[in-house]
């Protein structure tokens, strides 16, 4: 079984492990928010949003994190502008600009000449290729995360399950909803480098998704989903070394079958425990139960 052990035996295969472990404690953090507020489409449409911004700032040899991150900012804006048009739906606004930053991105691309090979790069990742830069950008994006997400946890609590009472009680869910947002966009502005965009949107939803099937609390999917992450990370590598594929469609694959997998198990478990015994009727609710659907 020793043979299990070998790809630890590389540098690169060590740096992708952790740098993917990071990816996923920062995602699970964020993505737990997408996941209960329901701004799946719109964590999707900011990863992919990212293109035209990394285009430009690769061919002006500027920094392509900076320019992921106000690729990234454009489309949150763009959709916030947009839905202050109360005729225009936010899935309808996140629509419209998915479709804006996508085109304009392969239009850059395209008119640029040379840039195939980093747009294949950018999309699915290179997670192999992790550097200690890209280490050291990722804890410290990490750490603004945590503390982030950990200051305004009581804001994003109230915004998320009773925003009307939020406002009451000062917590200002306008501001909480700008500052998810800003997570969102840090979170995959910083994560795309190592793994892709398509990797980053994965780790974004898989994992708390497949948690909160679960966890009875948001502090509790954000553990297991972080947990979760870094298994598929793991297990993707792993098969991706072995099987030879692409490690980041593999890790990405792995997160997405983790939900499946997990939802499985749960309905077994459902479907093998005694029926209870009859009790008064309670008015107690699952805690995400009352989340919305929308942002």
């Amino acid at each position: 079984m020793e043979w299990l052990l070998d790809p630890l035996n590389a540098s690169f295969f060590q740096r992708a492990l952790l740098g993917g472990a990071l990816v996923s404690v920062v995602c699970a953090v964020v993505g737990t928010w997408v996941v209960v507020r329901g701004m799946a489409f719109l964590g999707d449409a900011m990863s992919h949003g990212l293109l035209p911004g990394i285009a430009i700032a690769s061919l002006l040899g500027g920094n392509l994190i900076l320019g992921a991150a106000i690729s990234a900012a454009t489309t949150a804006a763009g959709v916030s502008a947009i839905t202050r048009n109360r005729r225009v739906s936010q899935d309808t606004a996140i629509g419209l600009l998915f479709v804006v930053m996508l085109s304009l991105g392969v239009i850059i691309v395209s008119a640029s000449g040379g840039f195939a090979v980093d747009l294949t790069g950018t999309l699915f990742g290179d997670v192999l290729a992790v550097r200690t830069e890209h280490l050291l950008v990722l804890a410290a994006v990490g750490l603004v995360v945590l503390t982030t997400a950990a200051v305004f946890h009581r804001s994003f609590m109230a915004a998320a399950f009773n925003p009307h009472k939020a406002a009451s009680l000062g917590l200002r869910p306008r501001l909480a909803h700008f500052v998810l947002l800003f997570l969102i966009t840090l979170a995959v502005a910083a994560s795309f480098q190592v793994v892709g965009t398509l990797l980053v949107f994965g780790l974004l939803i898989a994992p708390p998704a497949a948690a909160l099937v679960w966890a009875r609390s948001v502090r509790g999917v954000m553990v297991l989903g972080s947990l979760l992450g870094i298994a598929s990370v793991a297990a993707g590598l792993w098969i991706s070394w072995f099987a030879g594929t692409a490690a980041g469609a593999t890790i990405a694959l792995t997160a997405a079958l983790s939900y499946f997998a997990s939802a499985a198990v749960r309905f077994l478990v459902r479907r093998n425990r005694p029926a209870p015994r009859p009790t008064a009727p309670s008015t107690e609710t699952e805690p995400f139960s009352r989340a919305p659907h929308h942002a």
